[in-house]
């Protein structure tokens, strides 16, 4: 029996737009989460990659395992894995669009090990076993009365020996903000308030740590997880999201003509102010390597 039913209508509402409009402003793996230059002189695709490298390195993948990929978005991380390490990938996305491009690719894939599987539907619904799985850029979407449930989902769905990776961005709370000197001013609260009414409905950043409210190190580690490993991505997101607003303004009379110049006024500025925030401090975006630890 199903618990929750996942946030169809919220996820729908951003991610199905328009898949020509995010494809003007992303690289061409459309991968919509934040970059990591291991190299300065990366292209934005290059440093996509990196990334994908980067938490794929972290979940021990050995030919044959099954990942689950929870939010696959576009399937890049899901072909990563396939191509790279030969594992059957199934990835879960709620949007409409990803879910048939998805399938399409999968199709059209030639070669390689591995199978590969897209479903429309969330973690909630997923009934399956997997050895391995990898969220990059889900979390933001699920909301903290489920953290709960999602680890104890994660905790089942693998063996005794199972790892995953859980990309996020996350949210400092007041305390931390005020011991680093960071300054929250009501600017910043309207900010916040126009990506929930505007862009992620629905969307709720949580804590990287702590016991009151609970971060994403003690949720996890409630659920069964030792966390291994936490790696700060910040200043990367914040140049992640200065190539995608240049390059949505690179196109900006196309993006008008697909999504309106609302919308396309409305994508700058979440663009540009959540660069802003990353930049001051006021959030971060974190891997953390989640290890199930066995029952003692």
């Amino acid at each position: 029996m199903i618990r929750h039913r996942p946030f169809y209508a919220d996820v729908q509402s951003h991610y199905d737009l328009n898949d020509d409009f995010f494809g003007l402003f992303l690289d061409p793996t459309r991968t919509y989460s934040c970059a990591y230059w291991k190299e300065p002189g990366y292209t934005l695709e290059q440093a996509q990659i990196a990334k994908i490298d980067l938490a794929l390195g972290k979940c021990g993948l050995e030919p044959g395992m099954t990942l689950l990929d929870i939010g696959c978005g576009w399937g890049s991380t899901m072909l990563r894995a396939l191509d790279a390490y030969q594992v059957n990938v199934v990835g879960l996305t709620l949007s409409r669009n990803q879910y048939d491009y998805v399938s399409d690719l999968l199709r059209k894939r030639q070669g390689g090990g591995g199978h590969g599987e897209v479903l429309l539907a969330g973690w909630e619904e997923f009934e399956g076993r997997a050895d391995r799985i990898v969220s990059i850029g889900a979390f933001e979407h699920f909301r903290s009365e489920r953290y709960d449930d999602f680890f104890d989902f994660a905790y089942r769905a693998m063996p005794a020996d199972g790892i995953m990776l859980l990309h996020t961005i996350v949210a400092y709370g007041r305390d931390y903000l005020r011991e680093n000197g960071i300054r929250l001013t009501h600017e910043d609260l309207e900010f916040v308030r126009f990506i929930r009414e505007k862009i992620f409905p629905g969307g709720q950043l949580p804590r990287p740590w702590g016991s009151f409210p609970l971060g994403v190190r003690e949720y996890a580690e409630a659920g069964g997880f030792s966390v291994t490993q936490i790696q700060a991505l910040q200043p990367h997101y914040a140049r992640t999201l200065d190539h995608w607003a240049a390059a949505l303004t690179a196109h900006n009379d196309e993006a008008v003509a697909m999504a309106g110049q609302d919308t396309v006024d409305n994508y700058q500025h979440y663009l540009t102010g959540s660069a802003e925030q990353f930049r001051t401090g006021l959030i971060d975006v974190m891997q953390f390597t989640c290890a199930k630890t066995p029952p003692a």
